[in-house]
C-alpha cells in the first residue's frame, strides 16, 4: 500500500519528462500525489468498510478532480457514462494493491481484483492487469520466491518477462494500456535488490512513469517486508491528512509487515 503510492509520488514528477537512468533525486520539491493514489486509497477505504467502490471512486474524484484522470474516467466519475467502459487501460492495476494484501488466498485476490476492475474496466485485459497486479503482490508477502513469480506470471497471464531492464528502457514509450504496462512493471520488481531500488528501476524505464513505479512499489513492498522509514515518511509527508489516515488504518488493519528498517504506522 505504501509502496504503491510512493512509487506514484517518485514517479509522478518524470511521466512527461522521462530520465531514462536510475541515477535521479528520489524525492523533489515538484512531486505529487496522482490519481493512482487516489483510487488506491479509495479501494483501500471500500476494502475497511464495506462501501461501494464505485461510490467511494466517485467520492473522490469530486474531492481531488485535479489529480491526472484519463478523459473516460473522468466522464464516468461525473456519471456522463453508465456502468463499466470496456477499458484495457493501466487503471485497473495502479488502484489494486490493496487486494494483495487483504485476501488470504491466490483465489479469493484474482476473484476480487476482477471485481474491483470490473466497475470500469471490464475488458479482459483490463482485468487480468489487475489480477496479475494484485497476485504478484500476494505471492510475494506470503514468500513466493522471484523465480517462481517470474514463472507463475506468464502462465497465468501470458505475459512476456523475457526481457530485462537494460532491453526494455531504449525503446519504451508511453503506454497506458496493462498489456504494455505490466510486464515492464514485474520486471522491475523482480531484477530489484531492495525497495529503493525497485523504484528506481521502474522510473528508469520512462514511459508513464507514475504507474509504473505504482505497481511495482506495491510489489516491492510486499516482497522486502515493507518501505524503509525514511522513504515511506517522505512519500506519506506529499499525502493530505485524509489519505494519509486512510493509508496508515489500512496498514495496521491488513498488518502490513514492517521489516528492519521499514516504516511503522
Amino acid at each position: 500500500m505504501v509502496g504503491a503510492l510512493t512509487g506514484d509520488i517518485v514517479g509522478s514528477t518524470y511521466e512527461f519528462n522521462n530520465i531514462k537512468t536510475t541515477m535521479f533525486p528520489l524525492f523533489r520539491e515538484t512531486c505529487f500525489f496522482t490519481d493512482d493514489t487516489v483510487l488506491t486509497v479509495a479501494l483501500a477505504e471500500a476494502l475497511l468498510t464495506g462501501e461501494s467502490f464505485e461510490a467511494l471512486m466517485r467520492d473522490y474524484y469530486r474531492r481531488y478532480p485535479d489529480a491526472g484522470y484519463g478523459g473516460t474516467f473522468r466522464r464516468w466519475a461525473r456519471g456522463e457514462i453508465a456502468g463499466p467502459y470496456g477499458s484495457w487501460g493501466n487503471g485497473s492495476a495502479m488502484r489494486t494493491s490493496p487486494v494483495g494484501w487483504a485476501y488470504d488466498s491466490l483465489e479469493e485476490v484474482l476473484r476480487e481484483a476482477e471485481e474491483y476492475a470490473a466497475i470500469t474496466h471490464n475488458h479482459p485485459e483490463g482485468i487480468k492487469g489487475a489480477q496479475a497486479a494484485a497476485a504478484v503482490i500476494f505471492l510475494a508477502r506470503t514468500g513466493t520466491s522471484k523465480e517462481d513469480i517470474r514463472a507463475y506470471v506468464p502462465s497465468a497471464f501470458g505475459y512476456d518477462l523475457s526481457r530485462n531492464c537494460d532491453q526494455i528502457r531504449p525503446g519504451y514509450r508511453f503506454d497506458v494500456s496493462c498489456q504494455g504496462t505490466l510486464p515492464p512493471a514485474i520486471t522491475a520488481f523482480l531484477e530489484s535488490t531492495d525497495f529503493e531500488s525497485a523504484i528506481r528501476l521502474a522510473v528508469s524505464l520512462g514511459g508513464d512513469t507514475d504507474t509504473l513505479a505504482c505497481i511495482t512499489g506495491g510489489m516491492a513492498e510486499a516482497f522486502y517486508g515493507g518501505v524503509p522509514e525514511p522513504i515511506a515518511v517522505q512519500a506519506l509527508g506529499f499525502l493530505d491528512e485524509p489519505l494519509r489516515a486512510v493509508t496508515e488504518r489500512f496498514v495496521r488493519e491488513f498488518k502490513i509487515p514492517s521489516g528492519s528498517g521499514a516504516v511503522q504506522l
